[in-house]
C-alpha cells in the first residue's frame, strides 16, 4: 500500500473545508495537510476539527507557497505519492485513485488532471475562454502542450515533487510546475477529472486580469529578471 499523503491549500475555506476533507476520509485517505495561508476566519479550527493535519502560514503568501510548505511536510513524513487538492470543494475525492494509478503503475512520475478530457465539468463559457488561452500560454511559455494547464488537481511521485522546485509564491505556480516537468524531464501524463463548478467555486476563482498578471509575472521571471 502507498502512503498517500493529500495537500490541500486554503484561504478563507471555512465554509467548504470540513465537507472536502470528511469526502477525503470517507474514501479511506488519512494523512490529509492542510495549509493554512493566513486565513481571518476559521479555517484552521474548521480543518482541524474534521481531522486533518493543519499548517499555518503566519502571512498570506499565495497557493504556490502553500503547496510548497505541504510538499515539504509531505516529503518529511514519509509520503510516496502526493496529491494536491483543492479546498473549494471543485474536485471529487473519488477520482484521487484514478489519478494515482499512473504512479501506482510506474508509467508517469507526474499525473495532471484534465476537466477537457472527458465531458462531465461544467465549465462556465468565459472560464472556458481563459483556460484555453492559458494552455497556448502554456505551450509558448514551456514547449508543452497539455488539454489542461491551470487544473490544481495533479499527484506527484516522491522523486518528481522532490525534483519540482515551487518559486512562485501565488498561481504562477501552476504554470511553473509545467515548466520544471519539461526541464527536469518527469515523466508524466493527465487523466481526466471532474471540476464541478458552483456559485461559491467561481466566486473564489482567478479573474481574467489576474490571469494576464500571472503571465506577466512568469514572462519576467523567466526572461528579464
Amino acid at each position: 500500500m502507498h502512503k498517500v499523503f493529500i495537500v490541500i491549500p486554503a484561504y478563507k475555506e471555512e465554509n467548504s473545508i470540513s465537507s472536502v476533507i470528511k469526502g477525503l476520509k470517507k474514501e479511506g485517505y488519512k494523512d490529509i495537510v492542510v495549509v493554512d495561508d493566513c486565513s481571518p476566519d476559521s479555517t484552521s479550527k474548521k480543518a482541524e476539527d474534521a481531522g486533518a493535519i493543519v499548517l499555518k502560514h503566519i502571512i498570506n503568501r499565495g497557493q504556490g507557497a502553500s503547496l510548497r510548505t505541504g510538499t515539504d511536510y509531505a516529503l518529511r513524513h514519509g509520503a510516496e505519492i502526493i496529491v494536491h487538492f483543492d479546498a473549494d470543494g471543485q474536485h471529487n475525492p473519488k477520482e484521487i485513485k484514478d489519478i494515482i494509478k499512473p504512479i501506482i503503475a510506474g508509467k508517469a512520475d507526474a499525473a495532471l488532471g484534465s476537466r477537457f478530457l472527458g465531458k462531465r465539468s461544467n465549465v462556465p463559457f468565459t472560464k472556458k475562454i481563459v483556460l484555453k488561452l492559458g494552455i497556448m500560454f502554456t505551450f509558448i511559455f514551456s514547449g508543452v502542450w497539455l488539454t489542461d494547464t491551470h487544473n490544481g488537481f495533479r499527484a506527484l511521485s516522491r522523486d518528481a515533487a522532490k525534483r519540482i522546485e515551487i518559486t512562485q509564491d501565488r498561481m504562477a505556480h501552476a504554470s511553473e510546475i509545467i515548466d520544471q516537468i519539461r526541464k527536469k524531464r518527469i515523466r508524466y501524463t493527465e487523466v481526466p477529472v471532474t471540476i464541478t463548478y458552483t456559485s461559491y467555486s467561481i466566486e473564489k476563482g482567478q479573474s481574467a486580469m489576474n490571469s494576464i498578471r500571472i503571465a506577466a509575472r512568469l514572462i519576467w521571471s523567466k526572461y528579464i529578471r
